[in-house]
């Protein structure tokens, strides 16, 4: 058991670092040679693939359920999600709902109280992995998404062939290693940043925000605080200021009726954890 951890957690040590590594690199060659455009291109269509597919795939629709689709649907973006190198679907799955069920106390995977740089990343090699039997028991019966889980590393070496063939070395490093890096660590910011900083507009328990910035950069995820009071919710952004690019997403194939039976709560419901407003009491009148 232990020599199993102790693997895993060299599998890990690899997926994090390798990548960080070579975004240095990457980083330094810029005071010879300005990226090119094919390069950037695939960083920002690959970093919007891969960002797309954890926040629509592996969380709202495989995590949360928030709406159904179909087997194609379903196949794309958990591929996606994959090339993302966040681990396999299921345990992704499990690791999230394992943090709802323990958010911000003993048992929560990634919560600030044990460290800024715990809730980060810290936690990938100190945590152990949440029990799929009992958070996901449903997912290990279904056959595709089981398909997807096991041939795991093919995806993520696919992730990498694909700017490889388009670009070289070049491409590779951009839209492979350093997008991985990039990917990960604004949603690994969900868990540290979106647990310590931002606003919290409703009547719950835990230390989730909301954090616009987040928001932004990891295509809605940053709505957090909402996301906590509203589990099953598909949109994050809960108001126009609130921008959240994979609810567009979901509201597109919606209208193209790729997905259905979309969750939201009800008005009521969003009113009574609302946050009540602290009112100051009245100054006594004088005499």
């Amino acid at each position: 058991m232990r020599a199993a951890q102790l693997f895993r957690q060299g599998i890990l040590l690899v997926f994090v670092v390798g990548p960080l590594l070579a975004t240095v690199y990457a980083i330094a060659s810029l005071w010879n040679q300005m990226i090119g455009w094919r390069e950037l291109t695939l960083f920002l269509g690959l970093y919007v693939a891969t960002g797309i597919g954890v926040t629509f795939g592996f969380h709202r629709m495989l995590t949360h359920r928030s709406f159904e689709t179909g087997p194609v649907v379903k196949v794309v973006v958990l591929i996606l999600a994959s090339m993302a190198v966040q681990g396999r679907a299921i345990d992704w799955a499990a690791n999230h709902l394992k943090h709802h069920a323990f958010s911000d106390k003993e048992g929560d995977p990634h919560s600030p109280l044990e460290g800024f740089f715990h809730a980060h990343v810290g936690w990938i090699f100190s945590a152990p992995p949440a029990d799929r039997e009992r958070y996901c028991k449903r997912l290990l019966n279904d056959r595709l998404i089981l398909a997807i889980d096991r041939t795991f590393l093919l995806w993520v070496a696919l992730g990498l062939l694909i700017p490889y063939l388009i670009a070289g070395w070049e491409g590779l490093l951009w839209g492979g290693f350093v997008r991985i890096v990039v990917v990960n660590h604004v949603t690994w910011a969900v868990n540290s940043v979106c647990h310590t900083f931002g606003d919290r507009p409703f009547d719950i328990k835990d230390q989730s925000r909301n954090n616009w910035l987040i928001g932004l950069l990891a295509f809605g995820e940053g709505w957090h605080h909402n996301h906590h009071a509203f589990p099953a919710m598909a949109y994050h952004g809960m108001n126009q200021r609130q921008f959240d690019l994979t609810a567009l997403l979901i509201r597109l194939l919606l209208r193209l009726r790729l997905v259905w039976n979309v969750k939201m709560p009800s008005p009521e419901l969003i009113e009574r954890r609302r946050r009540k407003a602290s009112v100051a009491p009245a100054p006594a009148s004088g005499d």
